[in-house]
């Protein structure tokens, strides 16, 4: 039989299970909002640390107080120091990602996340009774507001833990990008001198390599990783200690100060109080900006994805590319392997850019001091740097990681190609090589065979500029005519 425990607020009372940590306002939140997507852990855990820079903060303020004897020109009482060592105790547990199977407010909520903020001074308090040997619930003793909500607002902390989860995971992106570029590096390396026909709207053009392809992918992968190294500038700019709307109001000017600085230390992250803090409050355009260098991120990696897949499928056979076979791809069609690794990509990219489409819009919904909307805006934006770690780590481990390009498949069809015919241009001009390019198509012949039969140029002459030097340098120099 589960023993409960009555919990109350002005709207009435709750039965609470006796052994969990959420309260009245959790479960009040996981009734009103039945959805079921859940919160994320990482934000979780950026709660967890900015609870305890806030504790650690007040801890210091009250000690000062107490030093230079201040106490009694403060409208209540300090709290005393063995709650806030319990608390900070329970919060740094918050941010291991202890105790998350009782939070219960989902992803998605309303009220700009005072659910998010209320469950976790519900854990905080109720776990701290227990490190001092108390039950849950002996809110006369902890109180979620008055005592693990201290000198904080919704409105500053539940940010500004998001901001920290953005930055974590903006670390760990950057890792990924960089392990990415490292293996497309590799093919570009080894497709140095692999020819192959370069394609416009889908049709032959001129020609091209291998390693040219993957440059291009590599040189795209590179300004992501700049572009997210630089993301950080963007959202390290924090409003703690900035209360309700960033006016400070009620918050000893100590705290404001200090808390961020705390904060900065206990993460190691690049953390920095807003010089406007009513700005840093009402308006989420920096989160706009991260999100967007996400989908430009997201856009390379479709793009990648969808060039191999098009190279590597058996509508052109022999295909030139060969992709790793990691499962089957059929149920009824015996050897069918199809290119998941590929189409995960792409579906990742386009759930970004859903996403960002969300971000964009629900951050202009912003109303006078406060966006109301900050808890689905956080959440797709966790989702996206998730997703886009994913796609980077499987693309490179299950796609480009055994990865083969038959070489010799792609250059006889390069040679097959009337398109060839262009790197003749400067030598016997557009019209005589448009003259080999049509005997090619209607004879169904190589290039060597067209000239050959035509005698439109020494043959020695042709294979000295159709080797990959001559065909793939930048431009063509007079001497060399």
């Amino acid at each position: 039989m589960t023993l409960n425990r009555t919990e109350k607020d002005f709207l009435g009372e709750k039965q609470i299970p006796a052994d969990k940590l959420f309260g009245i306002q959790s479960l009040r939140a996981r009734e009103n909002f039945p959805d079921h997507t859940p919160f994320s852990l990482q934000w979780y855990k950026a709660m967890g640390h900015v609870k305890l820079a806030c504790y650690l903060t007040y801890e210091s303020f009250a000690r000062t107080v107490l030093e230079k004897e201040l106490e009694d020109r403060l409208p209540s009482p300090l709290i005393p120091i063995e709650i806030i060592k319990a608390m900070q105790t329970a919060a740094m547990e918050v941010s291991e990602g202890k105790h998350f199977e009782d939070f219960i407010v989902p992803a998605i909520s309303g009220g700009a996340g005072t659910s998010i903020n209320m469950n976790i001074n519900e854990i905080i308090s109720n776990r701290a009774l227990q490190i001092l040997g108390k039950p849950a619930g002996e809110y006369s003793l902890i109180d979620p507001i008055a005592h693990a909500n201290i000198y904080q607002s919704t409105n500053d902390v539940v940010p500004t833990a998001l901001k920290i989860a953005v930055m974590q995971l903006l670390n760990t992106l950057e890792e990924s990008i960089n392990r990415l570029r490292r293996e497309t590096e590799r093919l570009e390396g080894e497709g140095r001198k692999v020819l192959r026909i370069g394609r416009t709207q889908m049709q032959d053009a001129v020609p091209s390599s291998y390693g040219m392809l993957f440059a291009a992918y590599n040189e795209a992968l590179s300004r992501d990783w700049w572009r997210v190294s630089k993301a950080f500038e963007r959202i390290k700019v924090v409003n703690l200690g900035g209360s309700a709307i960033g006016t400070g109001i009620g918050v000893p000017r100590y705290y404001i100060m200090e808390a961020a600085r705390n904060l900065q230390t206990l993460t190691g992250l690049p953390v920095n109080r807003s010089e406007n803090l009513p700005d840093a409050t009402s308006n989420l355009d920096s989160l706009t900006e991260v999100h967007a260098i996400l989908k430009a991120h997201a856009v390379n990696l479709e793009k990648i994805a969808s060039d191999l897949r098009l190279l590597a499928s058996d509508i052109s056979k022999p295909a030139e590319v060969i992709l790793p076979k990691k499962q089957i791809g059929s149920t009824i069609m015996p050897g069918k392997v199809n290119p998941v690794i590929a189409e995960f990509v792409i579906s990742v990219a386009h759930q970004v850019y859903s996403n960002d489409q969300l971000i964009t819009t629900l951050a202009g919904q912003g109303c006078l001091e406060l966006n109301a909307y900050l808890p689905i805006i956080g959440h797709r934006m966790l989702e996206s740097l998730e997703l886009m770690i994913a796609a980077d780590d499987t693309l490179r481990e299950n796609l480009f990681v055994g990865l083969q390009i038959d070489a010799q498949a792609a250059a006889r069809r390069l040679w097959h190609s009337p398109s060839i015919a262009t790197a003749l241009n400067p030598y016997i001009g557009y019209h005589k090589a448009a003259e080999i390019a049509r005997f090619m198509l209607q004879n169904q012949t190589d290039i060597f065979t067209a000239n050959e039969k035509l005698g439109v140029m020494d043959k020695d002459k042709l294979k000295e500029i159709l080797q990959p030097e001559r065909l793939l340098q930048l431009g063509f120099s007079i001497y060399e005519l």
